[in-house]
């Protein structure tokens, strides 16, 4: 069986208006998922007969049940994505003839600038899904029936929710609503209170929630610094309490802020799932994390970020939340990296936990006072 011929540029628009069923392909990390839910939400709203299935990796599809606007997910760990899983051959057979059987009429590719969409478009393509839109700083000739030249960062950087929403406006998708989509089930609001009430939490007083774990090391802000930020803030807002979370892989992180910052600290890791974490972000007066998947979460659920931001690149700032973006300049910013080739790890080093505690009571000051809080520039992230 041959190749489907793609549509004609005449009729690309007019096939995209018509395209019921389309898969959005999104591999890498769960917070690049929440980062692209505006843009998902834009492709679903033109046109009210539209059916998503989301392509992502095992950490990305886990936000896509709390996503109204997805409707199905396959997991795929692509080996062209960094990621720990030995790459297999036979999946990817196996994710050709998934998307074969999925009919698809078009598929929309989301990346950031450094990554390449041509691996996914040649799987769409092995798949005979007829329209494909996506980014690509090479020609991609028959891969993709939409190009995107790629403009990044050479004469434009963008939040990567703006990228998307402008990818998706190439064919005439726009949101209404650009806030981060996610969902949280009363069910799960109702077992995050009883979780972190089993670990000591006083349900009746306010908490400030405290991520310090990130994947990447180049991310982490170092764990002393956080405990004292935490100790000071603790001592000027005694009726807050301060919840640390992580992951079960981050319980001595939690446990090391947590021990050093005042006896109304909880450590929370490994207790609650996506949907709850986020239930308690949600209820807490204020978010301090590292630039990882808690700090979209908190974007999503409106809770303000004092966000511990490395420089290792400039379009993953909190996305129209209240927020202040903490770092040290650096000559080697915006490295990609995931671990300090430089091995000072200064853009967060050097950012003193008095910033921190500072930060942290200016925005808990301004929701009391119901002061408006600048948002974060939404088009060119850092400056």
């Amino acid at each position: 069986m041959g190749q489907a011929a793609r549509p004609s540029k005449t009729s690309r628009a007019a096939a995209w208006r018509e395209a019921h069923r389309v898969l959005c392909v999104r591999l890498d990390n769960a917070g690049d998922v929440l980062m692209t839910t505006p843009a998902i939400r834009a492709l679903r709203h033109a046109d009210p007969k539209r059916r998503i299935t989301l392509l992502a990796s095992p950490s990305g599809s886990a936000v896509a049940p709390y996503v109204p606007e997805i409707d199905d997910t396959t997991v795929f760990e692509a080996p062209w994505i960094k990621g720990d899983a030995q790459p297999r051959v036979e999946a990817s057979d196996d994710l050709i003839k998934t998307l074969q059987g999925g009919q698809y009429d078009a598929a929309v590719i989301f990346t950031v600038y450094s990554q390449s969409a041509l691996a996914a478009a040649y799987a769409c393509w092995l798949a005979r899904i007829p329209l494909c839109l996506a980014h690509a700083r090479e020609n991609p000739y028959g891969l993709l029936s939409d190009w995107a030249p790629e403009p990044e960062p050479h004469t434009v950087v963008r939040h990567e929710v703006r990228r998307q929403l402008d990818l998706v406006a190439g064919i005439g998708c726009r949101a209404g609503d650009e806030r981060l989509s996610f969902h949280v089930p009363d069910r799960e609001a109702r077992s995050a209170l009883r979780v972190i009430a089993a670990a000591g939490v006083d349900l009746s007083r306010p908490w400030i929630v405290v991520h310090p774990g990130a994947t990447a090391p180049s991310r982490r802000y170092p764990p002393e610094c956080y405990a004292r930020a935490c100790a000071s803030i603790a001592s000027d807002y005694p009726d807050y309490q301060i919840l640390v979370t992580g992951s079960a892989r981050e319980a001595q992180i939690v446990r090391t802020v947590a021990a050093s910052s005042g006896p109304t600290t909880h450590a929370i890791a490994g207790m609650l799932n996506l949907g709850e974490l986020a239930s308690v972000i949600q209820r807490a007066k204020l978010l301090i994390s590292n630039n990882t998947g808690p700090a979209h979460l908190a974007a999503a659920v409106g809770t303000p970020v004092v966000d511990l931001y490395a420089l290792t690149n400039p379009q993953h700032v909190p996305w129209k939340v209240p927020s202040r973006v903490l770092y040290h300049d650096v000559p080697c910013r915006f490295c990609y990296r995931s671990v300090c080739t430089q091995q000072h790890h200064a853009c967060l080093k050097l950012v003193s936990p008095e910033r921190v505690s500072v930060a942290a009571r200016e925005l808990l000051a301004q929701q009391a006072e119901r002061v408006p809080v600048a948002r974060t520039d939404d088009s060119r992230g850092i400056r």
